[in-house]
């Protein structure tokens, strides 16, 4: 899911500006809850949001989800699937298929 190039760039950069001191999990998680916002904020008053801000606020909650990831050493990858596994089985296909309701209302 995320590259090692990515990773090691990301490293690099908060290694550089000596920022891994505020990086708690706390920290990190109230990041991801901000920049999620912000990309919330795009398309406040319509779907038509601009591209290139979506873009970029998109990649700031990344950004948070890798380093949080990173600090806890939890693999993205695998808990992605993890948690799929999961829901594939909240939502069976019979019952889920072209339906946004909850599983516990399937």
């Amino acid at each position: 899911m995320t590259s090692e190039r990515v990773r090691e760039a990301l490293s690099e950069f908060v290694r550089e500006r000596e920022w891994a001191q505020f990086h708690t999990p706390a920290n990190l998680a109230k990041s991801i809850s901000i920049e999620a916002a912000e990309l919330l904020e795009c398309f406040q008053w319509n779907d038509e949001a601009d591209e290139a801000r979506v873009r970029e606020e998109l990649a700031d909650v990344a950004t948070y989800c890798i380093l949080l990831s990173e600090k806890l050493r939890v693999d993205l990858d695998e808990i992605v699937l993890e948690k799929l596994a999961v829901t594939r089985s909240k939502y069976p296909v019979e019952t889920a298929r072209g339906r946004s309701t909850k599983y516990d209302a399937l």
